[in-house]
């Protein structure tokens, strides 16, 4: 059997790097972690840092109450780590809850796609007559239209629906669904890279791109990914649970019990506007969990802690600093509240009028419960990690590090400490509109002891 070890011997001298922890981009060459190019991702090798340096070893247990596309439960289960999960976007979930299936039946998944490629072959040789772009126009928004060419997307329908539509086992149908979305953006024509789509500039690499070629091509890609992973992970992986919910963080007391975490390490969404249901919209509209800007908002965006200004109506009491904050930490309310003040005010002069006040005050009443949750879940001397940014709306610094140590204090954790990734913000020094504030990523260290 292999000797494992949590990081190569080779390594473990080496200067380490933390530039692009707060991105994805280390992840993207990662097997399995690249499957999906979540906007909000962040990288693996600062989770696997973290479990080194807290000392996180086989059989313990690691929480992530911002799961995403599951990073910090993948790493913790190379490892044999047990691990809790919890994330709030459905469709972001069921992606997570693929990546971690790694007892499917890989062969199969090999006969299964060889059915899906029968299934398209089949059904295209009956579309004779057939009144394609009626058909596309009845089955996708326009969004989806516009995106792609005629032909790839009516390959990419066809799959979809023998997918859908094939008899497979469920597990099967969800690792084929994570193959098709992750291949969606690579044969779109239109500049659909993370986090915008631009569908009025076209991207002539994909012109000549065969969906049904590049959808069996990555889920063979996904089948080596798996058998790579598990040939390079703890041999005990298998005796590692991993729960994972799609649920609101702000409330698990029924999902992860008092004092049974060894180590949070997460990434919440930076106060930064950045609309997370918005982001995945294409897939959306694709797979049919949306058909429109409200239904969205409706089934996904509504779950969701507050970091858009989309999400804010002015009249909802969720979005008034709460007395909570008062409670827990006066310094921190008295800032925010002079900060809500001041945006309230610039609001009235901007154009559009964005109501970044609401939103931070939206914000931290969310962070608060879960820096509170986290805090419950946590044993005794042990940390939880924050990866984060700060944000500087109409100009107004909110020094979102600062701000999550101090409530992390009111809620019982007994010291907190900031280490700076990276400035942030530089490459739109050139627009006008924004604000010379300079910006950071940091990591937030809160020890309960």
């Amino acid at each position: 059997m292999q000797q494992f070890t949590l990081f190569p011997i080779e390594d473990r001298d080496k200067p380490v790097d933390t530039q692009e922890w707060g991105t994805f981009k280390d992840s993207l060459r990662a097997p399995i972690h690249n499957w999906f190019t979540y906007p909000a991702g962040f990288s693996y090798r600062a989770v696997e840092f973290s479990l080194r340096t807290h000392q996180i070893r086989r059989g313990q247990t690691i929480y992530d109450p911002f799961m995403g596309s599951g990073t910090t439960n993948l790493v913790a289960k190379q490892h044999a780590i047990n691990s809790y999960g919890v994330e709030a976007h459905p469709f972001v979930f069921r992606i997570t809850r693929t990546k971690l299936h790694w007892d499917i039946d890989l062969d199969a998944i090999r006969d299964n796609l060889r059915e899906v490629e029968l299934l398209v072959r089949k059904q295209k040789q009956t579309l004779n007559g057939v009144d394609i772009d009626a058909r596309l126009k009845q089955e996708f928004p326009e969004l989806v239209l516009k995106c792609f060419a005629q032909n790839t997307l009516l390959d990419l329908l066809l799959i979809r629906d023998a997918i859908e539509e094939g008899g497979f086992a469920q597990d099967v149908r969800d690792f084929f669904f994570v193959g098709l979305t992750s291949i969606l953006r690579q044969v779109s024509t239109a500049a659909t890279g993370w986090p915008y789509i631009a569908p009025n500039k076209q991207k002539t690499t994909s012109l000549t791109k065969d969906a049904l070629q590049e959808f069996v091509r990555q889920v063979h890609r996904m089948v080596k990914d798996i058998r790579a992973t598990i040939s390079t992970a703890d041999p005990h992986y298998k005796d590692s649970f991993h729960h994972i919910h799609n649920a609101d963080s702000r409330d698990v007391k029924s999902l992860v019990p008092d004092a049974s975490i060894d180590h949070v390490f997460t990434s919440p969404p930076y106060l930064n506007n950045f609309d997370y249901a918005d982001r995945t919209r294409l897939e959306l509209y694709f797979w049919r969990e949306a058909k429109s800007w409200n239904e969205i908002s409706k089934n996904i965006r509504a779950r969701l802690i507050t970091s858009a200004t989309t999400q804010i109506v002015r009249d909802d009491p969720r979005y008034d600093l709460a007395d909570d904050l008062r409670v827990v930490s006066p310094e921190v309310y008295d800032f925010l509240s002079n900060s809500v003040r001041d945006l309230s005010q610039l609001r009235l002069g901007r154009g559009g009028k964005k109501s970044y006040d609401h939103l931070v005050s939206g914000y931290f009443n969310d962070m608060l419960k879960i820096i509170s949750e986290v805090f419950r879940v946590l044993k005794h001397n042990t940390q939880a990690v924050f990866v984060l940014g700060d944000s500087a709306p109409y100009g107004v610094h909110i020094p979102t590090d600062e701000l999550i140590g101090k409530i992390g204090l009111g809620v019982g954790f007994s010291r907190y400490q900031i280490d700076v990734l990276r400035e942030r913000g530089g490459k739109w020094n050139d627009n006008p509109q924004r604000h010379d504030q300079t910006l950071r990523e940091s990591i937030v260290t809160l020890t309960k002891v």
